[in-house]
């Protein structure tokens, strides 16, 4: 690893700086991409918050997924690159374009830049929404590596769509223009674990809505959930070892659960700080009324009552990957926003 640069793209965010800190701790230099070096400090600050001495071996680079300026410098020198950049808003955009574009454009410019700068591998963040999307409820068999979301399926949102536009994009470049530059894709379900800073991603937004009892119940939601560190842990699994090249890689924790579930759980974890959380399922009609004022709202309103399956056998087999239970997840989660002072 000494001597060895790897490129972390939005170092910024949530899962970003989870993979700057594990880079930095398995002794990487890293440079990470930022749209502004103004957020230098808020970086460090986030690597130092998960208890690594960053010094000298992190450096930053000006790159922004929307433009092809600065990337051909941020890969320069680089051995490997971790493409986690992707726009991920808390509420629908007012055109799926908004997201669909800077999702593919701006992973193709990143692989681009690292095709010429003769990198080894890009590993790509995915998600779990170009996998399972698109299909209504499927529990049997599980969702695997090998399925597709279905982009013409009943409520497919602009989110979703993206996802898996880039990722197909990132398949098609590596085969068509790719030479001899190495494609790996993780496929996270819905990431917690512990905040880093208190500008919060929307990922673990669900989780301080419920601790703040901003919900008046659960709606009737079945999702996966993966810890922010072991994702991370996966994606630099997936840089290095041989098994990887050329693979997608599910990130689930235990299997789907259902909202109202986690909700209790977090509650009886979480004792007199989760006071607040509701414990009583809400029905469909309910959420879609509320939908109608809340744009968050209606971003979860295609998977009401849709149930479903997933399996992460693949990384557990190939890459001796072993993550966190959902429990643990969500509870980190928690207790970081409590820390921060957000809840």
């Amino acid at each position: 690893m000494a001597g060895e640069l790897v490129l972390v793209t939005g170092g910024t965010g949530f899962l970003g700086s989870h993979c700057i800190a594990q880079a930095l701790a398995a002794g990487y230099a890293v440079r990470t991409t930022v749209r502004s070096k103004r957020r230098e400090g808020d970086v460090r600050a986030m690597v130092a918050a998960a208890g690594v001495d960053a010094g000298d071996r992190l450096s930053f680079a000006e790159a922004d997924l929307s433009a092809d300026a600065g990337w051909t410098e941020a890969a320069r020198g680089c051995t490997y690159a971790l493409h986690v950049a992707s726009p991920f808003p808390p509420s629908t955009p007012r055109h799926e374009d908004d997201l669909i574009i800077p999702a593919r454009d701006g992973a193709l410019r990143l692989l681009r830049a690292a095709r010429d700068a003769s990198l080894k591998r890009v590993v790509l963040t995915s998600s779990f929404a170009a996998i399972g999307y698109g299909h209504g409820s499927r529990e049997t068999p599980p969702f695997s590596e090998n399925d597709w979301t279905n982009l013409t399926g009943r409520g497919v949102s602009a989110y979703v769509k993206s996802k898996t536009i880039a990722e197909r994009a990132a398949w098609d470049f590596i085969a068509r223009e790719g030479g001899t530059l190495e494609l790996s894709v993780v496929n996270p379900v819905l990431i917690l674990g512990p905040a880093l800073a208190a500008d919060t991603s929307t990922s673990i937004i669900l989780i301080k809505r419920l601790m703040k009892g901003e919900m008046p119940g659960c709606p009737r939601m079945k999702f996966g959930i993966v810890d922010v560190r072991d994702t991370a842990d996966l994606h630099l699994r997936a840089m290095t070892n041989p098994a990887a090249k050329g693979e997608r890689f599910l990130a689930i924790g235990d299997d789907f659960m259902w909202l109202i579930d986690m909700a209790k759980m977090l509650k009886a974890r979480m004792g007199a700080l989760g006071g607040k959380i509701p414990t009583s399922e809400l029905p469909n009609w309910m959420v879609k009324l509320v939908a109608l004022g809340d744009k968050e709202v209606a971003q979860i309103v295609p998977e009401l009552g849709i149930a479903k399956s997933a399996t992460s056998e693949k990384a557990r087999r190939l890459l001796s990957w072993t993550p966190r239970s959902n429990e643990d997840a969500a509870v980190a989660s928690a207790e970081s926003l409590i820390k921060l002072g957000i809840v």
